[in-house]
């Protein structure tokens, strides 16, 4: 907004908040597996950067993508001992990542002693974050990780205005959320519109919000505060640099901090939002309030909306049929993600909100693929495959790293035992960066948290 506000990101305020206050205190202890050299054979590749390549290579190593089709056999020469694998009559395809999921938060067993995802006793709780009651013995990690998921963002409920804050995750065994938490990606601001949290906080009418303007001015409210916070840090930063040793140091507010690196564009903001009219409102809100939507949720009416969420740069993260579950939802089709995915610079994802269509997006990618080629719409699995995988990771802030097959990205591979828009798909193995995670016939690489483990009894002779 101001000068003093550009100079605030390189000063104390920085050091407290934003990216280096999420990175800090809590930092990510993932060490990617040693793994060789793999060389993967006569594949057909759905590279995920809209290109299919038939009966091609693709080389990984170090954890990272060498080379894929053209250039292959050249890297090939330079390394010793390389794992190879026929994949002949097989499809490969970038690791599936699940832009929202409750994996964690919400985990099997589902009782009231795991229920960790909504801080459900005020409307704005930005100051929480969903890895902190993440817990990485949910068995749903290992079933999401069979269907071919090496990637997902984990969130908070969607009962308040402001959520709390999001964190990405590498699909792998760990005993602390920190050894799973993606190195460098951003962490996400979840959202929420509609009918969630003005009835979580409206049941009896006495408790704000109760209503859908209750909701807006609620957001108008906190960014409001969010940007005095700014100016009072700001002002302090100035006078402290000026000399004044009388400079009163803001109060901080944990909070505010998260809803500060928002503005500052550091955190993404991932909303939760079906209405068509209600996502436009928060466009508005946005520009009002000088800060970006990542990605709509759930949004069953995008595709009432979808050239103008593509202008906005706005992903759309969204179920291949799920609707009229509640009045919200009453409008959604199940062309939804097909017409929302244009041409144009459009962003649209499957996403599951579930601990078992988790374990198999690529099936409810296929739905929504042939929904759309019912309509006539030119849809091939090297288009759709995107809806899975590059798409989240643009959403995510981490589709430098991961999402498609592109030499330098990390190696996060599946293979499918055939074309991964079937029904009858199966993940027959995974790579996460390079390291054999899963193997459907190998019973050592099919992991197994300790919780499932169970407890085994003494019995008496």
């Amino acid at each position: 907004m101001t000068a003093i506000r550009l100079k605030l990101c390189a000063s104390a305020f920085a050091l407290c908040n934003g990216m280096a206050f999420a990175a800090e205190p809590y930092a990510s202890t993932y060490q990617p597996i040693p793994a060789p050299p793999t060389l993967i054979e006569d594949a057909i590749i759905l590279t995920g950067t809209g290109e299919r390549l038939e009966g091609a290579s693709i080389l990984f190593d170090g954890g990272r993508i060498v080379a894929v089709g053209a250039g292959v056999t050249e890297a090939l020469a330079e390394r010793q001992q390389v794992e190879v694998i026929d994949a002949a009559g097989r499809w490969v395809t970038p690791g599936l990542i699940d832009v929202h999921s409750h994996l964690g938060v919400y985990p099997s067993p589902s009782v009231g002693a795991h229920s960790d995802g909504n801080e459900a006793t005020d409307p704005a709780t930005p100051r929480v974050w969903a890895e902190h009651s993440l817990w990485p013995q949910d068995p749903g990690f290992p079933r999401a990780l069979a269907g071919g998921v090496t990637t997902l963002q984990v969130l908070p409920g969607s009962a308040n205005l402001f959520g709390g804050r999001t964190v990405t995750v590498k699909n792998v065994p760990s005993t602390s959320y920190q050894g799973m938490k993606f190195p460098g990606a951003p962490q996400g601001l979840k959202m929420a519109c509609g009918e969630n949290p003005k009835r979580v906080y409206g049941k009896d009418r006495m408790v704000a919000p109760s209503t859908r303007m209750g909701n807006v001015a609620g957001y108008r409210e906190q960014w409001a505060k969010t940007q005095k916070y700014i100016r009072d840090w700001a002002e302090y930063e100035a006078a402290v640099e000026e000399g004044d040793e009388d400079a009163k140091r803001p109060e901080r507010d944990l909070g505010l901090d998260t809803l500060a690196a928002v503005l500052e564009g550091e955190i993404l903001v991932h909303m939760h939002c079906y209405r068509a009219d209600e996502m436009l409102l928060i466009l508005d809100l946005a520009q009002e309030f000088g800060y970006s939507v990542s990605a709509f949720h759930h949004g069953v009416e995008t595709y009432k909306i979808a050239a103008e969420l593509a202008d906005a740069g706005v992903c759309a993260a969204i179920w291949s049929d799920w609707w009229g579950f509640k009045l919200e939802a009453y409008d959604g089709i199940q062309e939804n993600i097909a017409l929302t995915d244009r041409p144009d610079g459009s962003c649209a994802i499957v996403h599951s909100d579930s601990s078992q269509l988790i374990q198999r997006l690529n099936v409810e990618a296929a739905k929504a693929m042939t929904r759309g080629r019912r309509l006539g719409l030119d849809i091939p699995a090297e288009r759709a495959i995107r809806w899975i995988t590059a798409n989240p990771a643009r959403s995510l802030g981490i589709l430098e790293e991961t999402g498609t097959l592109e030499p330098g990205k990390m190696a996060d591979v599946v293979i499918w035992n055939r074309d991964p828009f079937s029904v009858y798909a199966l993940a027959d193995r995974v790579w996460i960066d390079g390291a054999a995670v899963h193997d459907r016939h190998d019973p050592a690489l099919q992991p197994v948290t300790d919780f499932e483990l169970g407890q085994q009894l003494e019995v008496s002779p």
